[in-house]
């Protein structure tokens, strides 16, 4: 461990007096704080490059040195020529001014030990990423040893090359007499620059068209850094003597085969003899050997095979190369665009800002990091654009590391998190809440992110604080209880006491396993359950409350007083729908058996067995239509395959209408009774006779009393109430009209239809003639029920010249039509499912309204439920719930 510790002392005291010793002395330490080694470039990578950053802005640089102690060797003239040669390059550099040029930060400074200069920050040179590591500490830094060029960084990167030619030749008018690897510098954002102009070459006539470039003899005596990179070098240099742009395209094409060929050149130069090198190697640049070329991309061969011809009128120029399809790439037209921004309206901006998205997955994490990144967080500066960079800055964060995200982008952000418009930066930031909870420090939640949540609650927007209730129960458990607690809780209590909006006063009400809020919840399902208009189902009650009250019951945080509360409301809800299916099964046994007993009962076709009927039959006409009267009326048993059990179900009830009218239709063919007469339609005198009989036996009702229970006999387009007492009648009861014996003159609703042309032709049906309105008119709930009928109505319902038939004839009269196909008994056949509703006042016994439809049904009875519905099979709540609703939450 010792030997360890004193290995890293050393380490960390030898690099301490490199850069000491390197620097000291020279102006360049005045300004700017020099840091570690981190590359090399230039010229035979002469400058060491260090990472540093100015003193009074704290930005960050890159800081070049060149050591004098590495020429120490030569002769002083030599000596000298070497730093007048650097010096020549480090000064041009500073003079020009374009992007895809290496940007000089602080010019060169002199002192007796080294030469400085200070740039943008640098990553490393092409060479050192191509693998020549000349100059670099020791050991190589394993950023630089594990680099690998992604394809869209290789193209774009060639792209900008060609680009700061196209300047240097069209723009400048100069050669750059060097191109190569060394002096291709990759900055920290992953763009390529142009460096190393020491050996440039400016035109002798810039004004002219045909630009003359004027090169200096090769001079193989010269030190290496003296003279550029022959193996980088146009054949025309070294042979002829003479250069144009052409040249450095020719330096171009072997940088692109150096790229793709792991670092080496086209050809290898003996420097000792460079001359018949260049000589050996025309004939195998004059026939190209495909070989030569197949490590690079297909589409870019030809293009690089022009680029080393030997004659230079045969090489593309810069332009034309930056318009070749090679470089027409999705990625690299995307980094292109953003090297453009600043030419680019706010329009053109945001439609490429929303395209983004899509894009960015498909390029490397490094490309997207290093180079997308830092364009996209210049914008911020930019109100109007924040809402559409934004996005794609925290679609780069989801997938950065923690540390890259606290680096690269929190200290961007953090702006951003005070913005108040446009409101959409807001709402980006609450969608992506969770991200900022999860990656960002406690401190920076604390002091900017929670402050933008207590904004969005605060807000004047409606939709801004339904979304943030809606959002916050997504990332509470990720804040701080003392910041939930004593920040969050009371900004949402105000704002959901001071909102007029529905929705934001319940999503207040934020999912939690505190005691009160679990109060609160059950404090709102008492209210509700007790409500006198609002109610909860019997249905609602077993499937969602009760459950929902039982799982909060047995939280742990509850005390003993607070669990009683559950269980006292929770019993009370038991009970209730305990009592209401209780009594609604009770009832369905009840009917079940009078059904039964009905199909077990045989019952005779004499008149006296017909008014003898059970009461119950009118509860099963009422429940189940009036599809079993012919049946009844003829007195003939139930089918065998009528079934025995009463369904509440809407098909069951389709299923016996059917069977009962298959059953009617079979009775109505069997022959009738002794008892029976002949319709009325065919004999004048006897309809005479049965209406004087009837108007008689009317008028004498009053003094009738039976022995056992009566069914009033139906009249022609009579609909009679159900009975709702479940229990059957016993002792002497009224016929309906005695006020006396407590039945309402309304009990019974005499809705008739038209009668034929050979039968009554008096009748009328109840819409048409107000005569009925005596029985048909519903009763008031009190002062009407003693009052004794008015009997003028029936005055005209007949003709004098109708003979009178007495009461007890009509029974088995429409039992007889019934078979002869009379109009007037097939109002009570199956063909007739439902009877116009609310056709007379209910009566029940003991003188209890009742009525037809859902009154008359005993499923339905106010009494047992809170909610009436239409059918038997489910309640449905009140049309006015809604209205409710907003009278118990404003």
């Amino acid at each position: 461990m010792e030997s360890m510790l004193n290995k890293l002392k050393s380490t960390v005291t030898k690099v301490t007096a490199d850069v000491t010793s390197a620097v000291m002395g020279n102006p360049v330490t005045r300004e700017f704080e020099v840091g570690r080694h981190i590359a090399s470039g230039g010229p035979g990578l002469c400058w060491r490059i260090y990472n540093g950053t100015k003193k009074s802005t704290k930005q960050e640089v890159a800081v070049f040195v060149f050591d004098k102690k590495m020429i120490d060797k030569y002769q002083k003239f030599e000596k000298d020529q070497i730093i007048d040669s650097l010096k020549k390059g480090v000064q041009q550099l500073t003079r020009l001014r374009h992007p895809r040029l290496l940007t000089v930060q602080h010019p060169l400074e002199e002192s007796r030990d080294c030469l400085a200069f200070c740039t943008e920050p640098v990553f490393a040179s092409l060479a050192n990423v191509l693998g020549q590591w000349d100059n670099l500490p020791s050991p190589v830094p394993n950023d630089i040893k594990e680099y690998k060029l992604y394809d869209v960084e290789t193209k774009y990167g060639l792209l900008q090359i060609s680009e700061g030619l196209s300047f240097l030749h069209s723009g400048v008018k100069m050669v750059h007499g060097n191109l190569c690897p060394e002096n291709i510098i990759l900055n920290k954002s992953g763009a390529w620059k142009i460096m190393g102009f020491d050996f440039s070459i400016s035109s002798s006539n810039p004004s002219d068209a045909e630009l003359k470039y004027t090169c200096r003899e090769w001079e193989p005596n010269l030190p290496p850094l003296c003279l550029p990179n022959p193996e980088y070098l146009a054949p025309e240099y070294i042979l002829s003597v003479s250069c144009d742009a052409a040249s450095d395209m020719y330096s171009l094409g072997v940088v692109m085969h150096a790229v793709f060929n792991e670092g080496k050149p086209v050809i290898q130069v003996n420097k000792h003899d460079i001359f018949k090198s260049f000589s050996r190697q025309l004939d195998r640049l004059s026939s190209m050997n495909p070989a030569l070329l197949s490590k690079l991309p297909e589409e870019v061969r030809e293009h690089v095979k022009m680029l080393l011809s030997v004659s230079p009128t045969v090489r593309p120029d810069a332009d034309q190369m930056t318009k070749i399809p090679f470089f027409d790439d999705v990625g690299a037209v995307t980094l292109q665009y953003f090297d453009t921004l600043f030419q680019r309206d706010n329009l053109q901006k945001s439609q490429f800002y929303k395209g983004l998205p899509k894009v960015l997955p498909k390029l490397p994490k490094r490309v997207v990091v290093y180079r997308i990144l830092p364009a996209l967080t210049s914008e911020f500066v930019n109100p109007d654009m924040v809402p559409f960079v934004l996005p794609n800055v925290l679609l780069i964060a989801e997938e950065c590391t923690k540390e890259e995200y606290v680096r690269l982008i929190l200290p961007d952000l953090t702006p951003v998190f005070k913005q108040q418009e446009p409101l959409q930066i807001l709402l980006i930031f609450l969608q992506k809440m969770d991200l900022l909870l999860t990656k960002t420090p406690p401190d920076d939640i604390k002091n900017s992110v929670l402050p933008m949540v207590y904004r969005a609650v605060e807000a004047s927007s409606v939709q801004i604080q339904e979304l943030c209730l809606n959002i916050i129960p997504t990332f509470a458990n990720l804040i701080d209880y003392p910041s939930m607690k004593n920040s969050l809780i009371p900004r949402i209590k105000s704002a959901c006491l001071q909102t007029s909006s529905l929705a934001v006063r319940v999503n207040s009400l934020i999912p939690s396993r505190e005691p009160a809020v679990l109060m609160g919840i059950l404090g709102i399902y008492k209210c509700t359950f007790a409500h006198k208009k609002l109610g909860i189902p019997k249905e609602h009650l077993a499937t969602k409350s009760l459950p929902h009250l039982v799982s909060l019951s047995i939280d742990n945080n509850l005390n003993l007083n607070q669990f009683n509360s559950f269980m006292m409301v929770i019993r009370d809800m038991m009970n209730r729908m305990e009592a209401e299916h209780k009594t609604k099964l009770e009832q369905l046994h009840i009917m079940q058996e009078q059904q039964r007993s009905l199909n077990i009962t045989n019952p005779v076709s004499s008149t006296e067995e017909i008014k003898n009927t059970p009461s119950s039959g009118n509860q099963i006409d009422d429940i189940f239509g009036s599809t079993s009267v012919k049946g009844k009326e003829n007195g003939s048993a139930a089918t065998p395959s009528q079934p025995n059990r009463v369904s509440l179900t809407l098909e069951e009830k389709q299923r016996l209408a059917k069977e009962q009218e298959q059953a009617a239709k079979l009775r109505s063919q069997q022959p009738l009774a002794p008892q029976t007469i002949k319709p009325a339609a065919s004999s004048s005198s006897q309809t005479k006779d049965l209406t004087s009989s009837l108007l008689n036996s009317m008028t004498s009702l009053n003094s009738l009393s039976l022995a056992g229970p009566v069914r009033p006999p139906p009249v022609q387009g009579t609909t009679m109430s159900g009975f709702p007492s479940s229990a059957p009648m016993v002792g002497p009861v009224s016929n309906g009209f005695n006020p006396g014996m407590g039945f309402q003159t309304g009990g019974i609703g005499m809705g008739m239809r038209p009668s034929g042309p050979g039968l009554y032709g008096g009748m009328a049906s109840t819409t048409s003639t107000p005569n009925f309105g005596a029985l048909t008119q519903n009763q008031g709930p009190s002062g009407l029920t003693n009052r004794p009928p008015n009997m003028s109505a029936l005055d005209n319902l007949f003709t004098p010249n109708k003979p009178k038939v007495p009461l007890n004839q009509i029974g088995p009269q429409a039992a007889a039509a019934a078979g002869g196909g009379s109009p007037w008994v097939s109002q009570f056949g199956p063909g007739q499912n439902a009877q116009t509703p609310m056709q007379g006042g209910a009566v029940g016994m003991g003188g209890v309204p009742s009525g037809f439809g859902m009154q008359a049904n005993p499923f339905f009875s106010p009494q047992n439920f809170s909610q009436p519905a239409a059918a038997p099979s489910g309640v449905k709540q009140s049309a006015s719930v809604n209205n409710d609703l907003q009278d118990l939450f404003g």
